[in-house]
């Protein structure tokens, strides 16, 4: 039976692994033992590309958490909405799930208000007006803004060396923009 990662990507491994590689870099640096929280986790498949970092996903889904419970990530059945660790946490991760976040500026205050280092999460510029979600962070204490196009498509495998001309892509300054009217998302590291 595949799991939910293998059933939305066609191709995990490269997608996840950049993914995890721009969750620790992108803003504040993440270090070894630091603690993230992943809302909206779905199986957990991100955990394993985050070496050394202190995982705990949040699903609202009990198929979700169910299966990432058995392949042995740790996982909080909770609404995202709701949500808030024991303890602060250094980052937290939204991916594919903005969208789920019921007013956006309460909810960025209630993350901002747990998280010490960094959220990170992806947005959809031609969903959302880079603009007013900027203006939201900002509203909920996140001033620093930190934005990496990301080119690594989710429904399509592809040749390596394609997909490293993609990630080679996301550097691009001005062309990358332009690709961004079309197709792909950014990824957001927003901090204080």
């Amino acid at each position: 039976m595949s799991t939910w990662t293998e059933r939305e990507y066609a191709d995990p491994v490269p997608y996840l692994r950049h993914r995890g590689e721009l969750v620790l870099s992108l803003g504040p640096l993440l270090e070894p033992g630091d603690r993230l929280v992943d809302l909206a986790c779905g199986d957990g498949g991100l955990a394993d590309f985050l070496p050394g970092i202190d995982y705990l996903g949040v699903d609202a889904d009990p198929r979700m958490v169910e299966e990432a419970r058995s392949k042995g990530h740790p996982i909080v059945h909770a609404d995202l909405n709701e949500f808030e660790p024991d303890e602060p946490v250094a980052a937290t991760s939204l991916f594919r799930a903005i969208y789920y976040a019921r007013d956006r500026v309460a909810f960025l205050r209630r993350v901002a208000g747990y998280t010490e280092r960094k959220l990170v999460f992806d947005l959809n510029p031609r969903q959302y007006r880079l603009e007013d979600v900027t203006a939201d962070l900002r509203a909920a204490g996140l001033t620093r803004v930190e934005l990496r196009p990301f080119f690594v498509p989710q429904t399509h495998a592809l040749p390596r060396p394609v997909g490293r001309a993609l990630v080679a892509a996301e550097r691009t300054g001005p062309l990358a923009r332009v690709a961004l009217r079309f197709r792909f998302t950014y990824l957001v590291a927003a901090s204080r």
